[in-house]
């Protein structure tokens, strides 16, 4: 392993301690030995670049530390070193010289002369020059016995008659010293890595990131900014960056200084989103960093990211936002959903034709903790029996004539962690529904063809405008099935049971459809509303849908009047009269069509009712229960046909 730790040792036998610490606790290191007489500092300021951190006692090590720009760690040197050293230099019985860097021990030695029953005369250096005049100095006093650190002092007294005595650094102090250069160079290479790191999300990020100081000097600058703003990080990186932008540039993205998210501005022409965060440490702001990313990309990202969702079927589009209605029955059922929603329970949804199935399913999706999984909608009535197991189940290669080479994954593999949605459960044939009760039962599938089988973690919300139950008293319909699939059961009001919500759907429908068509229509008149809200709608939200669409395409005035609406509602009552296959609430048809003369809705109305009364022999229970109204309703309706009891 390459050495990043530079010891710059003083004597030999410090040199020799740091090797066998160096190999005892396996950190390399790279000795030179020499103090600053032998241009131990010189050594060091020349490799600086070679290393992360470097070594050395004493003066040596302070000198060094003046020097360069890396950090230096000095081998601990305390007064009882000092002292040893002192001790020794006394049983020579000279005077003692201390040629010493200025330190606090220095100073403490000074104090306990009289302690210790040591005189001795200090001899202070701070630089190699003064180091070698006080030297000589020393060595000039006749009798003198030299104390100091390194192997130059004593080198400097032979052929002198001068003794000397090395203040030496004990094991510990060494050991201490190379554990904490040690713990510099694993801090300095985390900080390499974190700041590579950082350099390769800003790089690579294609959001435009730039950076400055308190002062807005430009610190970072990456290649996406480049391409936004026209310049090259080369050239501005330390430099003011309103020295490279136009004031309307410069003003749109700095702001105020303060925290702003998603601003919107021009910028060379371009629209551009500007994220501005200011870089706070310790209540002082000390720089901001600048994210701006085009609106055209933003665009053509979602684009992509909705295309390839969205031709998957994997998405949920809808939430109870999107739910219009006021009335109790409605946010009832909403609420109820909305505590479904919150658990991983399969739940039947029944309502009629046109009522919202699937966007109550794709609501309760998005407000479960399985938001984040697809969602698989599946149609069991538009596709025929072969072709459905395979779409549920998917299949291997192989396994029929005309089967995807590969195979295909089923739409219950591909729901795993979300929801599949199977609407209008009640037109699955009974040779599948076996197979799915056991898919339900065991969240286990098998492909058809395969010979093993996965594992699937799916919540199942199946819909149906049919009476299941009834179809399983019929045997149409699996019992077992049924109860596994209804353990949680929402029944959607119709349209005819909430009619205070119809001005809010068709309101929503006319901004929905003069957004599409370019339509200015504002509103429809009271007189207009109560007619549309008098219509019993037997195609629920869907059929408001389609006639306020037409509604919007053929009316002339912002304001829709009475006139308007009752021409285009006995047209369009006309149109479903002319099928002859006029319908129940229920779903069944009835067998005899009934012809009524064309007139004003509440003429065209009494008609019906009539007509239907004489139909069902005067049997006023089945009659309400048909014409989908309250028996005292129908009691006043009948009264206005003399035909009342």
């Amino acid at each position: 392993m390459e050495s990043r730790i530079l010891f710059i040792s003083t004597y030999p036998e410090l040199t020799t301690l740091a090797k066998q610490i160096s190999t005892e606790m396996k950190i390399p290191l790279t000795i030179f030995e020499g103090g600053i007489m032998k241009n131990g500092h010189l050594h060091a300021k020349k490799n600086e670049d070679n290393y992360d951190v470097i070594i050395s006692q004493g003066g040596t090590a302070a000198i060094i530390k003046s020097m360069v720009n890396i950090p230096v760690v000095s081998v601990e040197i305390n007064i009882a070193n000092f002292i040893n050293a002192l001790i020794k230099a006394k049983e020579c019985k000279t005077k003692i010289g201390l040629i010493s860097y200025p330190t606090e021990t220095l100073y403490d030695l000074e104090s306990l002369k009289r302690t210790l029953d040591i005189d001795f005369e200090v001899f202070q250096y701070s630089n190699e020059r003064e180091l070698k005049k006080q030297v000589e100095e020393a060595i000039a006093v006749k009798r003198l016995t030299l104390v100091g650190m390194g192997s130059c002092i004593v080198e400097s007294t032979k052929d002198k008659n001068v003794k000397s005595i090395l203040i030496k650094s004990d094991e510990r102090a060494v050991r201490q010293a190379i554990i904490s250069a040690k713990n510099i160079v694993d801090l300095g290479k985390r900080e390499k890595e974190r700041a590579k790191t950082l350099k390769a999300i800003i790089d690579y990020s294609e959001e435009g990131i730039v950076a400055v100081d308190k002062n807005n000097i430009i610190v970072a600058f990456n290649p996406a900014i480049e391409k936004i703003l026209g310049l090259h990080d080369r050239l501005v990186v330390g430099s003011k960056i309103s020295n490279f932008l136009t004031k309307s540039t410069f003003a749109a993205i700095l702001g105020d200084g303060d925290h702003q998210l998603g601003e919107l501005t021009e910028i060379n022409g371009a629209q551009v989103v500007i994220n501005r965060i200011p870089i706070v440490v310790d209540d002082e702001k000390t720089g901001i960093v600048f994210t701006l990313q085009r609106v055209s990309r933003i665009q053509k990202l979602e684009h992509e990211v909705r295309n390839k969702l969205y031709n998957k079927g994997l998405v949920a589009r809808y939430t109870f936002n999107d739910i219009k209605g006021e009335s109790m029955a409605i946010r009832s059922t909403i609420e109820k959903a909305i505590r479904f929603g919150k658990t991983s329970t399969s739940i039947l949804i029944e309502a009629e034709t046109g009522c919202g199935k699937e966007l109550f399913a794709q609501s309760i999706h998005n407000i479960s903790t399985r938001k984040t999984g697809p969602f698989v909608a599946v149609n069991c009535a538009a596709l025929p029996e072969s072709l459905l197991e395979s779409e549920l189940f998917g299949y291997e290669d192989g396994a029929f004539t005309g089967a995807k080479k590969g195979g295909k994954p089923g739409l219950f593999e591909l729901s795993h962690g979300g929801t599949i949605f199977l609407d209008e459960i009640g037109e699955m044939p009974l040779s599948l529904q076996s197979r799915l009760l056991r898919v339900l039962e065991e969240k286990e599938v098998m492909r058809i063809g395969g010979d093993y089988v996965l594992k699937i973690d799916t919540r199942v919300i199946a819909a149906t405008n049919l009476d299941l139950y009834h179809m399983v008293e019929e045997g149409k319909f699996r019992e077992d099935l049924y109860f596994r699939i209804n353990v949680l059961n929402l029944k959607i009001p119709a349209v005819r049971e909430r009619r205070e919500d119809i001005p809010v759907v068709i309101r929503n429908f006319i901004k929905i459809f003069n957004q599409e068509h370019s339509t200015m229509i504002e509103d429809i008149t009271d007189e207009g509303m109560n007619l549309l809200k008098g219509y019993n709608w037997p195609g629920n939200v869907r059929e408001i849908r389609n006639f306020i669409e037409k509604l919007i395409i053929l009316a002339n005035d912002p304001i829709v009047d009475e006139t308007f609406i009752s021409k285009l509602l006995i047209d369009h009552v006309h149109v479903k009269q002319r099928t002859n296959k006029l319908k129940e609430y229920t779903g069944d048809a009835i067998t005899e069509g009934i012809y009524i003369n064309i007139g004003t809705l509440k003429d065209m109305e009494l008609q019906i009712i009539e007509a239907m009364n004489n139909m069902f022999n005067d049997d006023k229970e089945i009659l309400a229960h048909k014409l989908g109204i309250s028996r005292t309703t129908l009691w006043k309706r009948l009264k206005e046909l003399n035909c009342g009891e």
